[in-house]
């Protein structure tokens, strides 16, 4: 999985080609009301650090900065004065960018504001346990099976994956718990928010997720850089002292996304206007929607603020 997605030729680092947005559809592709809830969030942030004269914005797998561009659109420009940016990618800086944009390779070690982590997790590689024993994975998807799992690896499983550390097939997640804890670790002072497909010990998938995405199609994981190799995140496994998760359609609805209808009494005043405002309306029920992105989950982390969600009710 580390070769076929960042290694030569892997599938995030290889130049040309239209980069994630033209093989799968993230939030942050489906809606520039995506970013705008981000700004906001950071606002909030912003708010509960009283301020401060710089602001850090990480956004942590930030594919060709979509994420962070949009959110530094979206700002007041009293605000976006005092942003310091970061795109953390593997790959190449991608040409036009904002200038603004630092493109980094890991983020820096002390930040104060928000760290934001898009479908990042999904991508870090992680091992497939099955009958307590690796799963290997030649170039061409072919499975066979492996040794005895390590302790470390058997442990996990026992406390985070009911019953997948004896029989059936398991995601090994201890790999995701270490990238987060470390990401959020530069966070000095303000909120870590990690963003993904991903489900907790009550709900394990029973075979797994592994799985593959090629030109907007899901296809067979095969580890060969054709194609994106993602699995779903142990999220619950991941979160640290005082954290909270909650689903998208939660988190965006208390950041003031919403899909719905505008007046009608608009269509007739302003037609122009309406048509804008429903069209921003279906892009709203996009994101929230249950059974779609609606149902990922929002992982936050506080760190020197009074809470995992600041200014949120509910």
């Amino acid at each position: 999985m580390e070769a076929a997605l960042y290694g030569p030729g892997g599938f995030y680092v290889r130049p040309g080609g239209p980069g994630p947005a033209g093989h799968f559809r993230t939030s942050v592709h489906a809606s520039g009301l995506y970013a705008g809830a981000v700004a906001r969030l950071l606002r909030r942030v912003d708010a509960e650090l009283g301020h401060p004269r710089e602001l850090d914005l990480v956004d942590m797998g930030a594919g060709r900065g979509e994420l962070v561009a949009g959110v530094l659109a979206a700002l007041p420009a009293e605000v976006a004065a005092r942003v310091r940016p970061y795109a953390v990618e593997r790959a190449r800086r991608p040409e036009g960018l904002d200038p603004r944009i630092l493109w980094v390779a890991r983020p820096p070690e002390r930040t104060t504001g928000l760290l934001f982590a898009n479908e990042w997790l999904d991508n870090v590689p992680l091992e497939v346990a099955e009958d307590g024993h690796y799963v290997l994975v030649a170039g061409d998807g072919t499975e066979s099976p492996g040794g005895p799992l390590d302790p470390e690896d058997r442990a996990w499983l026992e406390r985070w994956w009911p019953g997948g550390e004896l029989a059936g097939r398991a995601e090994i997640g201890r790999a995701r718990d270490e990238a987060w804890a470390a990401a959020a670790a530069t966070v000095e002072r303000g909120l870590a928010v990690a963003v993904d497909y991903a489900h907790t010990r009550e709900a394990r998938p029973p075979y797994g997720t592994l799985t593959g995405f090629r030109a907007g199609r899901e296809v067979p994981p095969v580890p060969d850089g054709s194609c994106d190799v993602t699995a779903h995140v142990a999220l619950d496994s991941c979160a640290g002292p005082g954290a909270v998760l909650l689903t998208q359609r939660a988190a965006l609805t208390a950041l003031g996304v919403s899909g719905a209808r505008p007046p009608l009494a608009l269509a007739s005043t302003d037609p122009a206007a309406y048509v804008r405002a429903l069209s921003l309306a279906g892009e709203a029920v996009e994101l929230t929607a249950r059974g779609g992105l609606g149902d990922f989950l929002w992982l936050c982390q506080p760190v020197g603020i009074r809470a995992a969600w600041p200014g949120a009710t509910g």
